[in-house]
């Protein structure tokens, strides 16, 4: 036997070894770059998942025989007088008010009813043309009402308690797209943690149909329980 021939088993049993340590390697890699962003995106989630979950527990509470109530808000009521002239839209009265009243609230959906007649006992009249409008924040709510032709508009202010802007903060009450921004990343993180637990656990485990079956049948579940 040459010596060649001695050496051939000696360099394909190691040339398999060397592939086998790479694989490893590889696999190694893998699993460590998905440690590191799972844990990454867990803290990136970490705060905002706090105050979402427990919004989303007073919320899920906010009615039947498990009820947490958020408290009594604080209601104040004035009435302001009008510049001269007075603004002819209702956007112009809300342009006015927040400039008058530093009203920091965005403002949300401004109802105009026209004026129209009605009817009162036997009596029929017009009733004047309607304006209402509201300025919203987490914090805060001002409601004004005005009726065309007064010299005064009505201003309502209701102060949330702490737990009533808590849940305002997770419905997005008032915020601008910056916060609906934000709350997408959160959104998105999740989605990000979901993957990369999945991965991660079919990396550490050899039954990777039993991850894949565990994922989607806790998906066919969510769904089952939503619409039942």
């Amino acid at each position: 036997m040459t010596v060649s021939e001695v050496a051939a088993p000696l360099r394909a049993a190691s040339a398999s070894v060397i592939d086998a340590r790479g694989k490893r390697g590889r696999r190694a890699t893998v699993i460590k770059w998905l440690r590191n962003a799972h844990g990454w995106i867990g803290l990136w989630g970490a705060a905002l998942g706090l105050l979402f979950g427990t919004t989303g527990f007073v919320l899920n509470h906010r009615a039947g025989p498990m009820r947490i109530a958020t408290g009594a808000p604080q209601v104040t009521e004035l009435q302001a007088a009008l510049p001269t002239p007075a603004p002819h839209t209702p956007h112009e009265l809300a342009a006015w008010l927040q400039g008058t009243f530093k009203l920091n609230g965005r403002l949300g959906r401004v109802q105009r009813e026209p004026e129209h007649a009605v009817a009162w006992g036997d009596r029929r009249t017009v009733q004047p043309e309607h304006w209402q409008m509201t300025f919203a924040t987490p914090r805060e709510n001002v409601t004004a009402e005005y009726w065309k032709g007064n010299d005064f508009v009505t201003l309502k202010r209701t102060d949330n308690t702490f737990l009533a802007m808590l849940t305002n903060l997770h419905r997005g009450v008032g915020l601008g797209i910056g916060w609906v921004l934000l709350i997408d990343t959160l959104a998105g993180s999740l989605v990000l943690l979901s993957l990369t637990g999945v991965l991660l656990w079919t990396q550490l485990h050899k039954g990777k149909s039993l991850a894949v079956g565990l994922v989607f049948g806790s998906i066919a579940l969510a769904v089952w329980a939503g619409l039942a």
